[in-house]
């Protein structure tokens, strides 16, 4: 029997991240050309529930499979999890519909052996719907572990940095899916078509909220488009979702967390200024920055030329005309005359501990080891950004991550050691 192109999409999704150590965002971005906005919807819930659920997923897999996760093919393990996601997180999905799709993968990845196997296995997670792998684990930390599917090692960390309670806060937060944020852009601002945008998306039934983070940032509500449904209309929840990806396509809004806007906020870009953002890729906060400041020089540079091109794509589609992009390798002496900058921003390179809503891949794939190593790598981008600052500049040091030797620890030990840069002091944002 035929898979349907969403879960055909989303399985595809899930083995490059698994076989390639591709990015899930990326990769649903990609294929939202290839399927309708019903079927979009349906293989992100997929994606991003089976990666964000993984380890409680296997655990459960083991529990109704007699073996461990690690004996089994990857395109088995793949559907499993996304026939036990749909079984146990999405009520709309009929059970037979969820079974039968996973087997019918296993079918398609050529495992014709194997599909009896992940049917028996699904069918006995239909007939214990409550079973639950952490409900009987004693120790708190495993628990946790468990229950929000995070290594041990990162819960460890997160207790001993914020406590247990916040790191269970932190550790469910990450598991909801990020509230749809989006700003306007140069493009958007400069044809004056902000407000006519808010009045379209409004008619078409999408609930718009300002941002009390962030000025002129809006957050959007525009219906549950996630899931099947037999015969219900969705026609309104997904009207408005097609004509914010339309717009984002073409240039008016970006879709951008309001942590991020806020970095590109302090900036506070003034006309005449030489802007330097060291580590821009893709382009988010130098692209705001353009907008907010657009007779300012933002110069944009990336390590790699392909990751360059990605900020002019975007800068391109946006029309912030004032951004140069540039290649370069910050942890080396940037390519500029001392002190030229009246402003700089170091977006560090970073673990992304703290974008584990959007990127939930990356828990899977971090080392307690790489903490230490991009330290060192911020330490060294930080000194040569702080050299580019005229006097009476700014230097922003920002990461998307939450651990301490990322953060404060970098800043303290540049604070520190002020003998190299005299001029500089820290300053708290008011």
């Amino acid at each position: 029997m035929p898979v349907s192109p969403a879960r055909r999409a989303a399985f595809e999704i899930l083995r490059r991240v698994e076989e390639e150590s591709a990015y899930s965002s990326a990769l649903l971005a990609a294929a939202g050309d290839e399927l309708n906005p019903k079927d979009r919807g349906l293989a992100h819930e997929l994606v991003l529930g089976s990666l964000r659920r993984q380890l409680w997923l296997d655990r459960t897999i083991e529990h109704f499979a007699a073996r461990r996760i690690e004996k089994l093919d990857l395109p088995v393990v793949l559907a499993l999890r996304m026939g036990l996601y749909q079984l146990r997180f999405l009520s709309r999905i009929p059970p037979s519909a969820a079974v039968n799709e996973s087997v019918n993968l296993v079918r398609a990845a050529k495992l014709k052996s194997a599909a009896s196997f992940a049917n028996a296995v699904l069918r006995q997670a239909t007939r214990e719907p409550e079973y639950d792998p952490a409900a009987r684990i004693d120790d708190p930390i495993e628990k946790l572990t468990i229950e929000t599917s995070h290594p041990r090692w990162l819960v460890e960390r997160w207790i001993a940095q914020f406590g247990f309670d916040e790191t269970a806060s932190i550790a469910r937060a990450n598991n909801k899916a990020a509230r749809l944020v989006f700003r306007f852009t140069a493009k958007a601002e400069s044809r004056k078509r902000s407000s006519g945008i808010l009045e379209e998306l409004r008619a078409l039934g999408a609930e718009l909220q300002p941002s009390s983070i962030v000025s002129d940032a809006w957050c959007a509500a525009v219906g549950k488009d996630d899931e099947e449904d037999a015969d219900g209309d969705r026609r309104t929840a997904l009207e408005p979702a097609t004509l914010l990806r339309r717009l984002s396509e073409d240039g008016f809004i970006y879709f951008q967390d309001e942590g991020s806007q806020l970095v590109a906020l302090m900036i506070g870009g003034q006309p005449g200024d030489r802007i330097l953002d060291v580590c821009a890729a893709p382009g988010s906060k130098s692209t705001l920055i353009a907008a907010l400041a657009p007779k300012a020089t933002i110069i944009a540079g990336d390590l790699y030329e392909h990751r360059a091109r990605t900020i002019k794509q975007f800068a391109d589609q946006q029309e912030a005309g004032n951004i140069q992009t540039i290649v370069h390798d910050a942890r080396r002496e940037l390519p500029f005359t001392n002190g030229l900058f009246d402003r700089v921003l170091v977006d560090a390179p970073c673990s992304g501990t703290g974008t584990l809503r959007h990127n939930p891949e990356i828990r899977w794939r971090l080392k307690s080891s790489d903490i230490a190593e991009l330290a060192a790598k911020q330490h060294s981008i930080l000194r040569n950004a702080a050299a580019m600052v005229r006097g009476g500049g700014v230097l922003i040091y920002s990461t998307c991550s939450l651990e301490t030797e990322e953060n404060e620890a970098v800043v303290a030990h540049f604070c520190a050691d002020l003998s190299w840069f005299p001029g500089f002091g820290a300053e708290r944002p008011s």
